[in-house]
This record gives structure tokens, C-alpha cells and sequence, in this order.
């Protein structure tokens, strides 16, 4: 870490979240996205110590309102920071909703090695419990340590990196897990397991500002699911790509895959991923060999945004499952 008395200088992007959220007086029930990040730094002059902060407001929402635009907007305003000399790394404050998306997408489109760190909280800021000072600071404490690197995520006094972090629960301060977190935080101490290091497709993805992505939806898989209105609908109105949830390792109803088959047949690109929290998807050569492709260790919500950007490459259907592949 760099000494306090030559601080580095480190910029946050604010979007919002209930770290910037506030309550309604005598009720638990709160808004997300009300506080601009300059009103959350004001409360908390510690961070002050161990960095020079610069701010910008990229929006205001509640992170399930995240939207492609607002990624593109992230994307340009990272890429200008960090290709500037002054600035040692990112903090990326989000609601933590749709927090493992907006990760996911900056470590598939961002070839800084500096680091770039999201956090957020699960109670408002001005809850009794809030956990959002916190955050905000651990999140600030890794952006400037020395060992730091690509895009992480930093909650609750733990470090996961953006290919692997999953939300696990919906409510405990402890929301966040990973097959192999990175390090953690104790006593205002950054620990990593060990340094980090480039991950698989990390900054593979070049886009612009302007990038139009195709559309690309997820389907939930369930029991008696043989009807496929879905599939049919979404292909019909535009859908490019469709990420099954599948039950197990793999599974798809008979009736459902029928139907995907045959609009794989008219262009649809079809990867199967799981609605399990842990494992990889494992498919047999039949299904293979059908068309499908198999998500890997990647969750649902992840393995759609490799397959947004994969597509709006224009790459066919053999490059995105080798991009799987390389997970």
C-alpha cells in the first residue's frame, strides 16, 4: 500500500444502489438510488485518508433497473480514467441486485490491469446496521493496495473476483460467495490468498460507445416445462440468444428442448447454464452435437452476458462455446 502522505489519487463511479439508498421515517421500507456520492463521502472523512477521491455520478438507480446504456457509459468512463497516469484505480459503487452483471461485463470488456473494485451495501445508508461506510471504505483500501488488480468485488470485509462472485442471499450482510475468494479484510489490512492475476477472458471484448448488443434472454427450467411458448415468443420478437436455467447439470425438459432445437435451426444460439447456485453444466456429445452449449461453471445471468457481447461480435455459434470453453 502506498503511504498515507503520498496518497494515490483514485476515482469512484457512483450508479446508485442501497448504498445511496434512504428510508421513509418509521418504516423499514426504503429507496434506492437517492444519495449522490458526494452527500454518502461528506458522512464519512476517514476515506479521505487514504486517497486522493474524485467522483463522478454515472446515475441513480436501484440496480435492477441497470440497463446496456449505462454499462456503455461505465465502460467509457473506466477506460478514460485509468488510461490517465494520475489515477491508481476505480471504486464502482452499485446496488448489489444486478452487481455480479455489471462486474462480469467490465472484467469481459476492460484490459486494465489497475484495479477496479465494486461495492455497495445491503442496508441503506442510514440504517442503524448500515453497511455501506464500510464498503465503501474496504472497497477504497483494495483499490490502493499494491497487489491489486482487474475487476473485483468487495463486500462485507471479503474479495471475490467478477468471473466467479455470486449474491447467495437475498437479506444477510453476508450476501455475497465465491468458489475461491480472492482475500479479505480485517483491521483495515488487505489480505490476498494470493496476488491476483489475469482470468480467463479478461478484457477480451472490445466495444464502443455506440455498440448496439442483441437481445439475449434467460429461460427458467421447471417441471411439466413442455410448452415453449416462451422460446417461441422471444425468437419470434427478436430475441438473438437464449441462456437456459436448466435443472441439474444440464437437464431440459423433452418437449421445451424439441422447440429449441428447431429454432437453433433457424439461427437461435442456445447455451445451457443451470438454476443450481454451485457446479459446472455437463452435457453429453447428443446435446452437443444438437447445437447446444454448455455455460460451464457461469450462472445464468453471467453466462447471458458473455453471449450478449459474443454476439454483438458477430462470432458464430463454434468461437462463443470455445469461449466457455476457456472457463
Amino acid at each position: 500500500m502506498q503511504r498515507l502522505n503520498d496518497k494515490p489519487h483514485i476515482m469512484i463511479l457512483a450508479t446508485g444502489g442501497t448504498i445511496a439508498g434512504v428510508a421513509q421515517e418509521n418504516t423499514q421500507d426504503y429507496t434506492s438510488g437517492v444519495l449522490p456520492i458526494d452527500t454518502l463521502l461528506e458522512s464519512l472523512p476517514k476515506l479521505q485518508t487514504l486517497a486522493h477521491i474524485h467522483t463522478k455520478q454515472i446515475c441513480n438507480i436501484d440496480s435492477a433497473n441497470m440497463s446496456d446504456d449505462i454499462w456503455l457509459m461505465l465502460d467509457s468512463e473506466i477506460r478514460a480514467t485509468l488510461a490517465d497516469p494520475l489515477y491508481s484505480g476505480v471504486v464502482i459503487t452499485h446496488g448489489t441486485d444486478t452487481m455480479e452483471e455489471s462486474a462480469f461485463f467490465v472484467h469481459l470488456v476492460s484490459k486494465s490491469q489497475k484495479p477496479i473494485v465494486f461495492t455497495g451495501a445491503m442496508r441503506h445508508f442510514y440504517a442503524l446496521d448500515s453497511d455501506g461506510g464500510r464498503n465503501l471504505y474496504n472497497a477504497l483500501l483494495v483499490a490502493i493496495h499494491s497487489e491489486a488488480a482487474g475487476v473485483m468485488v468487495c463486500l462485507n470485509g471479503a474479495i471475490f473476483s467478477a468471473l466467479d462472485v455470486s449474491k447467495t442471499h437475498t437479506l444477510n450482510l453476508n450476501a455475497f460467495s465465491s468458489p475461491k475468494p480472492l482475500g479479505y479484510i480485517a483491521n483495515d489490512m488487505v489480505h490476498f490468498y494470493t496476488p491476483p492475476h489475469p482470468l480467463p477472458l479478461q478484457g477480451y471484448f472490445h466495444i464502443e460507445s455506440t455498440c448496439a448488443f442483441p437481445r439475449v434472454d434467460i429461460l427458467y427450467s421447471y417441471s411439466n416445462d413442455g410448452s415453449s411458448i416462451a422460446a417461441k415468443a422471444l425468437f419470434e420478437n427478436g430475441t438473438k440468444g437464449l441462456v437456459i436455467a436448466s435443472s441439474g447439470a444440464g437437464s431440459i425438459h423433452k418437449e421445451h428442448k424439441r422447440t429449441l432445437i428447431a429454432l437453433m435451426q433457424q439461427g437461435l444460439v442456445v447455451v445451457i447454464s443451470s438454476r443450481i447456485n454451485q457446479g459446472r453444466v455437463q452435457i453429453n456429445k447428443a446435446t452437443l452435437q444438437e447445437g447446444f452449449i454448455s455455460a460451464k461453471h457461469l450462472n445464468p445471468q453471467k453466462a447471458r452476458v458473455l453471449l450478449m457481447l459474443a454476439l454483438s461480435q458477430g462470432m458464430d455459434r463454434a468461437k462463443i462455446a470455445a469461449l466457455y470453453e476457456c472457463l
